[in-house]
């Protein structure tokens, strides 16, 4: 495993975090997470990235079990705070102080920690003012609780704007956690500039597009029994916008490209994510073992020029870029 800074701070990361968003407490059982969490621990990842909302709080109780025996000192634990959770009362939800001080003692219990290394607001909230929610934050950073703050789909200005009341704070505000990967790069035009000039880095989440980088989808033939697509417990509508023919023809385009690189289709995915200087880490998911071993192989890896470009040709225009697609709900 190999290591980044995240953004200007001092917190190291690993290149790879292991993620529990679709998994724990939904599509897994808890012996097969544990097991995936093992296999994350063995292949050197320290970094581990939840969120309360991830299967209405179970996830971040599976997690916590899942790490519990480690040195607590030899890990970096990420969580979120914004969408509904629990029984969804007027104030189950935003960033409002009430749900982020609330919020943040029930993830911490959840699991089983005193501080957690990273909290991050889930998106942006436009009905409480910003100047309430990081005061919040703040507050929890000097009781101990949190050690670094975070966003997770906020837009270049939102960030500027977080950014600006975190130094009036003096509070360490470090990281974004947007969607990116090959066909997905609506971060690259204003996002990253502004996370660059703020001293922040990117943790990304899905880096092979929901298994569609993997190559298991083939145009023109029925969805993988047991694939993300054809889950209904929350996988299938994150991936449809991948699953459209055209998209799915360009990426078989990348199959010879993997070969000639000497990777499977899904290392390449996650090595193309972190050749962009600006990501601390990307965030993989897993349901079986198998798979944490096989995307750790992209740690370390370098695409030359010619591999990039090979790639953008293949994809060609079924690569999103608008930076409008970055947007949090007007309301929850």
């Amino acid at each position: 495993m190999e290591f980044r800074r995240l953004g200007r701070s001092g917190l190291n990361v690993s290149e790879i975090s292991y993620g529990n968003w679709l998994t724990h407490g939904s599509q897994v059982e808890e012996d097969q997470a544990h097991a995936c969490i093992k296999a994350a621990l063995d292949a050197g990842i320290t970094t581990f990235d939840t969120a309360d909302v991830y299967a209405n709080t179970a996830a971040e109780s599976v997690l916590g079990r899942g790490l519990q025996g480690q040195r607590r000192e030899s890990l970096e634990i990420f969580t979120k705070v914004f969408w509904p959770t629990g029984p969804k009362g007027p104030n189950d939800k935003g960033l409002g102080r009430k749900h982020v001080m609330e919020s943040a003692h029930a993830s911490l219990k959840r699991l089983g920690t005193d501080y957690v290394d990273l909290y991050q607001a889930h998106r942006f909230d436009h009905t409480t003012p910003l100047e309430e929610t990081m005061q919040a934050f703040a507050d929890l950073v000097r009781q101990g609780k949190v050690l670094y703050v975070g966003v997770s789909e906020w837009t270049g200005e939102q960030i500027t704007r977080g950014a600006e009341l975190a130094r009036e704070l003096k509070i360490p505000f470090v990281s974004n956690q947007p969607q990116y990967n090959m066909l997905w790069r609506v971060i690259e035009d204003q996002v990253v500039p502004a996370s660059e000039r703020e001293g922040m880095s990117q943790i990304v989440w899905s880096p092979i597009a929901q298994g569609v980088l993997t190559g298991k989808y083939k145009p023109g033939r029925p969805l993988p029994a047991g694939s993300r697509a054809t889950d209904e417990k929350g996988g299938a509508n994150t991936v449809q916008k991948f699953l459209r023919d055209e998209v799915l023809e360009r990426v078989e385009k990348l199959t010879p490209l993997a070969q000639q690189a000497g990777l499977s289709l899904a290392q390449l995915a996650v090595a193309w994510v972190l050749q962009n200087r600006n990501v601390a880490s990307a965030i993989i998911g897993a349901s079986r073992p198998e798979q944490v071993q096989e995307n750790v192989k992209a740690v370390g890896v370098t695409l030359d020029d010619d591999l990039m470009t090979a790639i953008d040709e293949a994809l060609g225009d079924v690569v999103v870029t608008d930076p409008r697609e970055t947007k949090s709900p007007e309301s929850l």
